[in-house]
């Protein structure tokens, strides 16, 4: 009897665990950051891209396509279109060239990768076809990120923005693909970027002035600060003289504590601020994911 009511309550206690186990929430998966897209078309230097968009039917499928596929895959994008008109013809005249309204485009865009966009008509006496080029940059160093050309199969028509879709239908997916991959590297490992610390011409310290009574020199406080504030504390030092400092790479993070894109210029603030704490006073310049400090 005894034995029976033993095997009775090891029983219910299995049953009792199964239960537990099958209402336990399962882990929820960690949540993938995708960024924001803006699909552009691609244009050479002091060529104007909404002009070269509005007037090219072929052109404005292949961006369309390829913001189709990034819309049907969940990511945000942004309106090419849209965001070229904010920028007004009194701010694109302060410009020194339609090279510098792009970059303005794309930072006033808020994107985090810009997609270039090519189409290209080839006329041959075995049909017609039409090439689609994509390259994906990150917005804030430029690096490249992907790139993809598609080539429509050949036909005796002039029905061009039919091949320009099966160019860019054929890519999309692969392209898609390795961004997304070469993006989620720049989110476990930081973004690129560059530091040059200088001094004016009037300035009265250097590299090798002292900070305070640390008994460092201000070339090796500056380094600490960067162990500290680069992400995961990865940063190359090319070169230090008496009046320069050269980090040709860092890595910053790619979202901040609030969640916000985590940019140069936050970056160039906070060493500003730090500059001051301990005395020195400065001046920046942010270009792309390049930082300039000058020490007054």
């Amino acid at each position: 009897m005894f034995r029976k009511h033993t095997l009775t309550l090891l029983f219910l206690g299995l049953v009792t665990h199964l239960v537990a186990q099958e209402a336990k929430p399962a882990t929820e998966a960690p949540r993938t950051i995708q960024p924001s897209i803006m699909v552009i078309p691609f244009a050479k230097e002091n060529q104007d891209m909404r002009t070269i968009l509005e007037n090219d039917i072929n052109l404005r499928v292949a961006v369309t396509k390829i913001k189709e596929g990034f819309d049907k895959r969940g990511f945000s994008t942004v309106d090419f279109v849209a965001k070229s008109k904010l920028v007004n013809n009194d701010r694109a005249m302060e410009l020194n060239n339609l090279s510098s309204l792009k970059q303005q485009i794309i930072e006033l865009s808020g994107a985090d990768i810009y997609v270039e966009t090519e189409a290209k008509i080839n006329r041959t006496d075995g049909g017609n076809s039409v090439t689609v080029i994509v390259t994906a940059y990150d917005a804030f160093s430029g690096l490249s990120l992907a790139n993809k050309v598609g080539n429509s199969p050949k036909f005796y028509t002039e029905s061009f923005e039919k091949l320009t879709e099966k160019a860019a239908e054929g890519i999309v997916e692969d392209f898609l693909n390795t961004m997304q991959s070469k993006f989620d590297e720049i989110v476990k490992n930081g973004r690129i970027g560059a530091l040059n610390i200088t001094f004016s011409e009037n300035a009265t310290s250097d590299m090798d002035t002292e900070v305070g009574d640390t008994g460092k020199m201000f070339s090796e406080v500056m380094e600490k600060w960067l162990e500290e504030n680069t992400y995961k504390g990865y940063f190359h030092l090319q070169g230090v003289t008496s009046t320069k400092m050269i980090v040709d790479e860092l890595r910053l993070p790619f979202l901040d504590a609030n969640g916000n894109n985590y940019r140069p210029t936050k970056f160039a603030a906070e060493l500003r601020n730090y500059l001051k704490k301990i005395g020195f006073e400065s001046t920046r310049d942010v270009q792309g994911s390049k930082i300039f400090i000058t020490i007054n």
